[in-house]
């Protein structure tokens, strides 16, 4: 699948797009540089990119879909990437004839390098580096499955790595309400996290009752793009994107509100007949 724009023209790979110097690369057909591999990858992959080149779309403006033509495409790339339209201003790299890594570049200077320098501590015992701290809210959960006989007994876990968190059982309930807030640490070499919902038995194993993964890259790169959060006011910062790769109900927008960056989530539990669960991020970085 390939999609470009004309000066300059861009790549398609897992949905994100690499600026190159007069040609045109194949994802499945061309082979592709280390340096431009390693691009693609610093920016963080297609929900990272999307997160920031997609904050602030507009309404009236939509995504080109599966019928759409060639020109809308076309136009869509050139607002999204060439003229960066959508992207927020202090953010936006003019475009020239430099090397294939020039995305790397911009991104990786302007976001990671400079994040991860100021703000990366060290676990004594187990060396691991972290760059934040996680509040996750559990809110609610809605149509849950059924494990007992007319119910079930749910409560929510959460991994990040070797860390895992959990929620207190709600008895007999399959649209519970926990409202209960857990911490993870994130470290520098994050995932997604693991989302799992389990039904709690006293006298056998307990039954999952459906799981999801969160995409914490969106969240955590338009955070880092901002900076301290306290020197703006209430705004939209970025944007995790619905699609058939992820468990999301509709889009899930990041914002500062009171001087916190903060993510609303709805989940459609994967790998079970029913249910869906509401949660909110918090992020904080080690600095703070």
């Amino acid at each position: 699948m390939l999609w470009y724009a004309q000066k300059p023209r861009y790549t398609y790979l897992k949905g994100a797009y690499l600026d190159q110097e007069e040609k045109v690369l194949s994802v499945t057909l061309d082979e592709w540089s280390d340096d431009e591999i390693d691009a693609m990858i610093e920016v963080g992959g297609n929900s990272s990119a999307n997160s920031i080149y997609e904050a602030f779309l507009p309404e009236g403006v939509s995504k080109p879909g599966p019928d759409s033509s060639h020109e809308e495409r076309k136009r869509f790339i050139r607002l999204k990437y060439e003229l960066q339209e959508f992207l927020k201003p202090s953010l936006r790299i003019t475009s020239g004839k430099s090397s294939s890594s020039s995305l790397k570049s911009s991104f990786s200077t302007k976001l990671f390098n400079s994040f991860r320098n100021s703000s990366v501590s060290q676990n004594s015992e187990g060396m691991v580096e972290f760059i934040g701290l996680l509040k996750v809210k559990v809110k609610k959960g809605t149509n849950l499955a059924i494990r007992d006989m007319m119910s079930s007994d749910p409560y929510v876990v959460l991994t990040l790595g070797k860390q895992t968190v959990r929620t207190t059982v709600r008895k007999s309930n399959l649209n519970p309400v926990w409202n209960e807030e857990l911490m993870l640490s994130v470290p520098e070499d994050f995932g997604a996290i693991k989302l799992s919902v389990f039904d709690h038995d006293t006298f056998s194993a307990d039954d999952i009752m459906g799981e999801a993964e969160i995409d914490i890259q969106p969240l955590i790169t338009s955070a880092m793009a901002f900076g301290d959060p306290e020197m703006f006011g209430n705004m939209q910062i970025g944007k995790w994107l619905k699609s058939n790769d992820n468990a999301l109900v509709d889009d899930s927008i990041i914002n500062i509100f009171d001087g916190k960056v903060k993510q609303e989530i709805s989940l459609k539990l994967q790998n079970v007949e029913s249910g869906e669960l509401e949660i909110e991020l918090e992020w904080k970085p080690v600095d703070q």
